[in-house]
């Protein structure tokens, strides 16, 4: 497929890219490189192929939320190295 210059202004403009007309005909090869490719993986057939939606093929062990040694609030603010009866204190942030 061949890109011709106006199509190349109106990307540019859309992207907010900026070049000259060395820069321009450049991209534009380039362009007709990667769509002439991509017509290339038009002529595969997919047709038994299932779509992707991973590339890795592990399966994720997923096991059940128990809970253990439940603590008290107590136990939680007694290895806080400041605190008052129910809340954590901490230095100031902002002023």
């Amino acid at each position: 497929m061949k890109i011709d210059k106006d199509s190349i202004k109106k990307i540019a403009h859309l992207a907010r890219l900026e070049f000259d007309e060395k820069g321009a005909e450049k991209i534009a090869k380039d362009m007709s490189q990667i769509l002439d490719w991509v017509e290339k993986l038009d002529e595969i057939d997919t047709s038994g192929t299932e779509p992707l939606t991973t590339m890795s093929s592990e399966i994720n062990d997923m096991r059940e939320d128990k809970v253990a040694n439940q603590l008290s609030q107590a136990d939680g603010l007694k290895n806080a190295p400041a605190h008052d009866e129910v809340y954590f204190r901490v230095p100031k942030v902002l002023e």
